[in-house]
């Protein structure tokens, strides 16, 4: 991607080296099924589940801090937050336009840059649990850590792909402003946990849509988009399909427990978010099949 001379969103708050700072999931090595990080982020970051699952499993008590670390990072760490605060305002200038051209008033998230562990409205977090979207506080948490993991645990790779996990979670706040995240999670409360996982998947499948929708107009206005970044992208929406990571880690896929879309899906929809700029289209309403 194309950004230099792109100014930076000053909606970061940067808790790396805090009191939190060095926090680990104790017992949970990369032997297991997959990383939690990448699991959580091809769910679409929804962090509710994942804390429910913790804190049954014995909550602080799978928290095991350790000591201070230096709060001087690596260039290449730097370079990810730089590189962070420039995705997010574009999606700032983006999204302003957008919700402006419906009538409505675009308030951005706050992005936090953390390491190790970190609280937020929706409770506490291990970096394990990669990025996610906290509609309690509207702030989305990232790890930086966990791009290091994309590329060595995934071989998803690639400034575009790292901006569309930023992008996702964004995509979660867009869905909180317009009333869609709230309307889906009512809905997944009525009813049983097949028909709530299809639920989840249009959620997940419409965020990866609006991270499209972000790439479209931020390349329309910016000319941010290079030869190969549409690829990385795809590349890593494949790479995150629930299909895809279940086969990866067991041989085998369960589509009635698909809560974030298959590769296909997952595709399509980044695809068709990027190749439009349709902001009006949404992934509720439509018959499964054409998911």
């Amino acid at each position: 991607m194309k950004l230099n001379g792109r100014r930076e969103s000053s909606n970061v708050e940067d808790r790396r080296g805090g009191g939190s700072r060095g926090a680990s999931k104790a017992g949970l090595g990369l032997g297991g099924i997959i990383l939690i990080a990448v699991v959580t982020f091809l769910m679409g970051g929804n962090l509710t589940d994942v804390i429910t699952n913790v804190m049954q499993s014995g909550g602080t008590e799978m928290f095991q801090p350790s000591q201070q670390g230096s709060t001087t990072f690596s260039a290449e760490e730097e370079e990810l937050a730089k590189f962070s605060r420039q995705i997010l305002a574009g999606t700032e200038d983006v999204w302003t336009a957008i919700f402006k051209k419906m009538g409505k008033t675009y308030t951005p998230p706050t992005l936090v840059l953390f390491t190790g562990s970190v609280n937020s409205a929706c409770g506490a977090a291990s970096s394990s649990v990669g990025p996610f979207y906290c509609s309690g506080d509207q702030k989305l948490y990232i790890d930086l850590s966990f791009f290091t993991q994309m590329k060595k645990q995934l071989g998803a790779d690639g400034d575009f792909a790292y901006a569309y996990v930023i992008a996702h979670e964004v995509g979660h706040h867009v869905e909180n402003l317009l009333g869609s995240l709230t309307e889906a999670h009512n809905q997944m409360n009525r009813v049983n946990q097949t028909e709530a996982n299809k639920i989840s998947v249009r959620l997940e499948l419409l965020a990866d849509y609006y991270a499209g929708v972000w790439a479209h107009y931020d390349n329309q206005k910016f000319k941010s988009l290079e030869e190969g970044d549409l690829e990385e992208a795809i590349d890593c929406a494949q790479k995150i399909g629930d299909n895809y990571l279940q086969e990866k880690a067991r041989g085998y896929s369960q589509p009635e427990s698909f809560t974030h879309g298959t590769s296909k899906q997952r595709m399509k929809w980044l695809k068709l978010g990027i190749q439009t700029g349709d902001y009006t289209r949404t992934t509720f309403g439509i018959p499964e099949k054409d998911l």
